[in-house]
């Protein structure tokens, strides 16, 4: 009787740690929300649609693609990703899309969109980070890599350089 109980407890033990394992792994690195914004007028021809998650990085890089494109007549909408399920891409000439590989896989509001837009895929730039900075979605030819800081400048090259073979963009 008393191996079975010891067996039960073991087990249990192992669920509850993987539990609070589970709540540390997201609180520790789940992105935060970024807060939507606009730059220039909505009246523009030209319009870029920014989906973001809140990181530093993340972040850097949204800042140095709106630098490059605010003094243009470019209508600018940065969001956050999980506000994707209420865009219409029809309405943008083009449409960037930053997130993190989060437990394998995409956030469940970019894989959405992607697969509602399978259509539009040439006016969109998708940059993915993940730990090994390899992970994408196999239907996107996505940027990809790890979130180095020390890479921003290149990140937001790369997503500039796809930008500008956008034709309506440009």
């Amino acid at each position: 009787m008393k191996r079975p109980r010891k067996v039960l407890w073991i087990i249990l033990s192992a669920i509850v740690l993987f539990f609070l394992f589970s709540i540390w792994y997201k609180f520790e690195y789940s992105m935060e929300i970024t807060e939507p914004y606009q730059v220039n007028t909505p009246d523009f021809e030209r319009k870029l649609l920014i989906a973001t998650q809140g990181s530093a990085f993340k972040d850097s890089i949204t800042n140095r693609i709106v630098s490059h494109y605010k003094s243009d007549s470019v209508f600018i909408k940065v969001i956050d990703v999980s506000l994707l399920k209420d865009m219409s891409p029809e309405e943008y000439s083009g449409i960037v899309i930053i997130h993190t590989w989060e437990n394998w896989k995409p956030p469940f509001a970019v894989r959405q969109f992607i697969e509602k837009t399978m259509d539009q895929q040439e006016k969109m730039v998708v940059l993915t980070t993940s730990g090994e900075g390899t992970y994408h979605m196999k239907e996107v030819d996505a940027i990809t890599g790890e979130s180095n800081i020390k890479q921003v400048q290149d990140f937001a090259d790369k997503i500039i350089a796809r930008l500008t073979a956008i034709p309506k963009l440009n």
